[in-house]
Parts: structure tokens; C-alpha cells; sequence
């Protein structure tokens, strides 16, 4: 049996909810196709996030990094193509702010995922479920994470898949925000479901 290394967010700034850490609570320790989950739940911290996920990867030895995160106000679940090399953006959940800081001093522009984003988006489509590949994971905590783990695994030629997707609100956040688009928590997990399945 594979491993899956499953990561979410706590909820960060306006959110009071996050979606993804009922995901990855609610899938964790689930074999879903060839894939054990071990899920975990990352701090909104720009000095923990990564640090914490390229940990998991050493203690799980996943053969597969899959990273959810919140994009509020996006309407689709969307893999991302790549990470680049900067941090910037609203202040983390430790009220620390950087602008146009790189995330490694020494590291490539970006990184691509190698998760099978293109395979990931058709089959969703195919189920009713709406995505489409981002080009752009921003440059906050998310795009953090995805970047650094590629950098690790890239630097000590692990032999794992990783990358990163954001989903939308769902129905409970945007009742606090009416004006975000929203899925049912099921059709949020359903489609996580279904992105496993691909690998």
C-alpha cells in the first residue's frame, strides 16, 4: 500500500473556517485506490508551514505530497503548475509580514508540480465537478509550502509526487461571507476523493 501525505490550513485572516482541515480531518487514516492517507494540519505561519510539512515528509515517507488550500473567492478546484520563489502578501496568523522575500536564498525561480494536474482537472470535469489548472499559487503560505517541498525533494532526489490545490469556500464560510462563491463540503471532498483516485 502507498502513502499519501494529505496536508490543510488552519482558517487565516477573515476565515473563520478552512475548509481543507475538515478535509484532511475527516480523510485521514482513509485507503482511498492505492493510497493510505495520512493527513495533517499545517500552521498559517511563514516560519512553520514548510518547515512542518518537509518534517511529515521525512517521518510519513509518502510516495505522494498532495496540499489543499483555501482560495476564497475562486469558484473551481484548482491544481496549481507551479511555485515560484518568493513569499510576500497579508500577514500570517503570527502577524508577520514579508514583501518580495525569497524562500530559498539559494533555489530556482519556480518549481512544477508533478502531480498529474491535467488528468486531475478532466477527470473532475467528467464528474460534474468544475476545475481548472491555476498558473499562479500566489505568494503567500500556500505557495510556500508547495514550492519548499519541491525544493526538498528535488535537492535530495526523493522519489514522490507532490503539488498543490486550492479548492473554494465552502457553503458554511460563505455564510459568513455571503458574497464567496461556495461548494458543499461534500462536493469539496468528493472531489479530493476523486483526485486521489487519479494517482
Amino acid at each position: 500500500m502507498k502513502k499519501l501525505l494529505l496536508t490543510g490550513f488552519e482558517p487565516f485572516l477573515d476565515n473563520p473556517i478552512n475548509p481543507t482541515e475538515e478535509i484532511v480531518k475527516a480523510l485521514n487514516g482513509k485507503t482511498i485506490g492505492n493510497y493510505e492517507i495520512v493527513g495533517h494540519i499545517l500552521p498559517v505561519d511563514f516560519s512553520a508551514s514548510a518547515v512542518k510539512c518537509n518534517q511529515l515528509i521525512d517521518e510519513v515517507q509518502p510516495d505522494a505530497v498532495i496540499s489543499l488550500g483555501l482560495a476564497a473567492g475562486r469558484s473551481k478546484i484548482t491544481p496549481e503548475r507551479i511555485a515560484i520563489n518568493c513569499r510576500d502578501g497579508a500577514e500570517d496568523n503570527k502577524g508577520v509580514k514579508l514583501v518580495d522575500a525569497p524562500i530559498e536564498d539559494v533555489g530556482p525561480a519556480g518549481y512544477f508540480s508533478t502531480l498529474p494536474i491535467r488528468a486531475f482537472v478532466d477527470t473532475l470535469n467528467e464528474a460534474g465537478l468544475p476545475a481548472s489548472i491555476s498558473n499562479t499559487a500566489g505568494t503567500y503560505l500556500c505557495n510556500n509550502v508547495m514550492y519548499s517541498a519541491l525544493h526538498k525533494i528535488e535537492k535530495e532526489n526523493l522519489d514522490i509526487i507532490a503539488g498543490f490545490v486550492h479548492i473554494p469556500a465552502s457553503h458554511q464560510l460563505a455564510v459568513k461571507n455571503p458574497r464567496l462563491p461556495s461548494w458543499s463540503s461534500r462536493d469539496l471532498q468528493d472531489a479530493v476523493v476523486a483526485m486521489v483516485k487519479v494517482l
